[in-house]
Order: C-alpha cells, then structure tokens, then sequence
C-alpha cells in the first residue's frame, strides 16, 4: 500500500503540469485564433452581442484550472491502475494493429459523446443545477478559456470518463493521447463565442452530424437546449436541439445558403 501511493505521489505533478499545459495550450491557441483573424471576417461570425467581460474570463480561468487539478488526481489514478495492471494501456503497435487503435479511439469518442449527454443532460436537473453546473452557465457568453470552467463536484464527474472506459476497452497510448487533444480541441472551439466552423458542418452537409461554436453557444445562451459535445447524434434522437440552430448556424457561417423562417426561441434566464 506504501509503494501505491507513493507511486501515485511521484507521478501527480507531471500529470497536473499535462493537464494544465493542455487547457492553457488550446484555449490561449483559440484565443489567439481569435485575436488575429478578427478583422479577417471572424467579427461577422461573433454569436451574442454581449461581450464577456475581464472578470468574466478571470472566474473561468481560476475554476478552469481548479478542474485540471481534479483530472490530474483521475488521471493519475488512470496511471498507477495501468502500472499495476489494472488497466490496459499498451505501448507496443503490434499488441492489436493500427486497425484497433483507430477503432477503440472511435468508440472512446462515440463513448465519451453518450456519456457526456446524458450526465449534462441530468445535471440540469432543477436539483442538481445549482451543486454541478450552475459555475459553467455563469459564463452566458462563453470563452475558450470557459472549457474546463466546472464546479468541482462536475469537474469530477466530467473527469471520471476515461478511468471508466478505460477499465472496460484496452487502448493503445497513442490512442488515448489523441482522444485527450481532440477533446480539449473541440471543447476550446465551442466556446469561442464566434463560430469557426466552415459552412461544411452546417446541418445537411456532409458534416452536419458535428457539433459547431453556435450549437454549444445556443446552449449558453438560453440555458436549455444542444447538450451534446462532439456531435448532434442525442439531440436529434432525444428532441432537445434548439429549433433556430440551422438558421443561426448559416446565417453566419453561409449567409448566401436558403435557410428557413426562424423558428420561435425559448429564453431561460
């Protein structure tokens, strides 16, 4: 039991120094992004016209480190399960072939996608809002530095996913690193608060089953709606994407695109 938790001891502060530099990365990139191709047309394509405040990005950027921290207690646990065996995590590109690697990061994504909708989902419950995610809504117009901005009792919920699929699906290292980037990657262009999605992902393109900026922005902004993360798959099935998103969406994203009349907009405050 000593030899464990030392384990866990030595290896806690490089993972926290991951878990941070990975937030810090993606939003101050996002952020950047932002910044340079303003004038460029992204000022066009900004989804509220509110603008979020300095004190608004300061309360994101401490609760969004104060959940890296919380991934790294998980993740590090990830890491001493793996060591000892409990977990399978291999290193070795001939243990199942590039076939697996891609399929199980695949399913980790779907995975993840359920996952993250139905625990949003319940967590807006009336009496559950306020304890778990009433600090993520208190960022109306969101950031990229809102990405990990939880409260902590979501911030552990959030970050329980991977140790749950880990201990079920062996994945390959490589695998589990780029599911880490393309989460942080698509969390970070969500809450942009200007859409930078090309018309491509608009609904009824060929990339419509994606999530953009403006599907998770609807969210912020009306406090209800699009509970999904990567894709729209459990919004459709489930009812609970908002009815004026493919209008919004290529409003700005193909303005010369028919769209329909807007549909009626529930506000909740």
């Amino acid at each position: 039991m000593n030899d464990l938790f030392q384990t866990y001891v030595s290896a806690l502060p490089g993972m926290w120094m991951m878990d941070t530099a990975r937030y810090l990365v993606a939003a101050t990139v996002m952020a950047t992004i932002l910044v340079v191709f303003w004038r460029a047309g992204l000022a066009a394509r900004k989804l509220q016209t509110r603008h979020a405040t300095g004190r608004d990005i300061r309360r994101e950027v401490v609760t969004s480190l104060r959940s890296a921290l919380i991934f790294a207690l998980l993740g590090t646990a990830v890491f001493v399960a793996a060591r000892r065996g409990w977990f399978t995590i291999y290193e070795d590109f001939h243990a199942a072939g590039p076939l697996y690697l891609g399929l199980s990061l695949v399913a980790m994504l779907v995975a993840h996608d359920t996952y993250f909708y139905w625990t949003h989902r319940a967590m807006h419950h009336r009496r559950l809002f306020a304890l778990f995610h009433r600090t993520h809504h208190l960022s109306r117009t969101p950031t990229p530095w809102a990405a990990y901005s939880f409260a902590i009792p979501e911030a552990f919920v959030q970050g329980a996913f991977v140790p749950l699929f880990l201990a079920l699906v062996p994945m390959h290292g490589l695998a589990v690193f780029i599911f880490m980037v393309i989460q942080i990657g698509r969390n970070v262009m969500g809450h942009a608060g200007t859409e930078v999605h090309p018309a491509v992902f608009g609904p009824g393109r060929w990339l419509g089953w994606n999530n953009t900026t403006t599907h998770h922005d609807l969210h912020h902004e009306t406090g209800c709606y699009n509970y999904g993360l990567y894709f729209r798959w459990w919004d459709k099935l489930m009812g609970t994407e908002h009815p004026d998103y493919r209008r919004k969406f290529e409003s700005l994203a193909a303005p010369s695109s028919p769209s329909p009349a807007p549909a009626g907009i529930e506000v909740r405050s």
